[in-house]
């Protein structure tokens, strides 16, 4: 069973398609980086799966079930755009405001479940208005968490964080994932940090998926380079290029795509007089991916 289903999702508006046959496929427990340029349609199809549009066609399963299904719609918690907080009162009575609308019961104990997970715990009595940026999203993860979804879905929830924000966001969704059995949907323009904890991907391109595939399909497919630093960079890329196909510089580094003879790239450098400073060799990561992918649509 997956965690969402999505067959032929269309959503207009004003007569333009954000979303035109969209197919979609997330599986549980894991991380879905939902992956596209603004405009895409992934926002629109955040808020299909949580009920606040409505859909001009197509379906959308939740675990095996219609996405209208009360039973399932309990399941699903979301952050998306921004927590919804009153900024003059503590964190701990936004939670507080937000257990008692949703009907949970033992709310003192959730709410301190809730603050466990998103590191907050120690934070409940400081009001939302005086919270960092990094803090305010991680309170409306703890909202989103509250009541045990199995489903998480989160909008661009790293956007705008400072490093060592991002890290600890990074950690608590590797968390949820794994200590508490919930799947999380994530869309994020920052794909260096989505690389990190990513299980699976959606890219998608003008309201339609063009391509799914889980990370280790991802590194399989990704391209091999050797990365050289070298003091004299065009003349060695010049002597690089008579001998191999894929050369180029990227941040003053000479790349040979799709080659795994180390040595013999160095020795074709060093017998031509070049001094080689620094070399290694590595896969194409998630961005320049994405990158490659959408130029090939482009030309066709």
């Amino acid at each position: 069973m997956n965690a969402i289903e999505i067959r032929g999702l269309k959503k207009s508006f004003r007569g333009m398609y954000a979303l035109d046959g969209l197919n979609m496929t997330v599986p549980v427990g894991s991380i879905y980086g939902f992956i596209g340029e603004n405009g895409s349609g992934k926002s629109t199809t955040e808020k299909l799966i949580c009920g606040h549009l409505v859909k001009d066609a197509g379906t959308i399963k939740l675990f095996g079930k219609d996405y209208t299904d009360a039973g399932v719609r309990v399941k699903v918690g979301a952050l998306i755009e921004n927590a919804g907080c009153f900024p003059s009162s503590s964190i701990y009575t936004n939670l507080m405001m937000q257990a008692i609308n949703l009907g949970i019961s033992n709310t003192e104990e959730e709410i301190s479940r809730v603050l466990k997970i998103v590191r907050m715990e120690e934070h409940s009595d400081l009001k939302f208005k005086k919270c960092s940026l990094g803090m305010k999203q991680r309170i409306g993860i703890a909202m989103a968490l509250l009541g045990s979804p199995a489903l998480l879905i989160l909008d661009e929830p790293i956007n705008g964080l400072d490093t060592d924000g991002m890290r600890i966001m990074r950690e608590i969704l590797v968390d949820i994932t794994k200590k508490y059995n919930c799947t999380v949907l994530i869309s994020s323009h920052i794909l260096g940090e989505l690389e990190k904890i990513a299980t699976h991907y959606g890219i998608i391109r003008q309201g339609k998926m063009i391509e799914e595939l889980s990370a280790m399909e991802m590194d399989s497919r990704a391209r091999i380079f050797v990365s050289i630093k070298v003091k004299e960079i065009e003349n060695a890329k010049k002597l690089l290029q008579s001998k191999y196909k894929n050369v180029c510089i990227v941040d003053d580094y000479i790349r040979v795509y799709d080659e795994e003879d180390v040595e013999g790239v160095v020795k074709h450098l060093l017998d031509n007089g070049h001094d080689v400073s620094e070399v290694k060799q590595n896969k194409v990561g998630l961005e320049e991916y994405y990158i490659e992918l959408m130029s090939k649509k482009e030309e066709k």
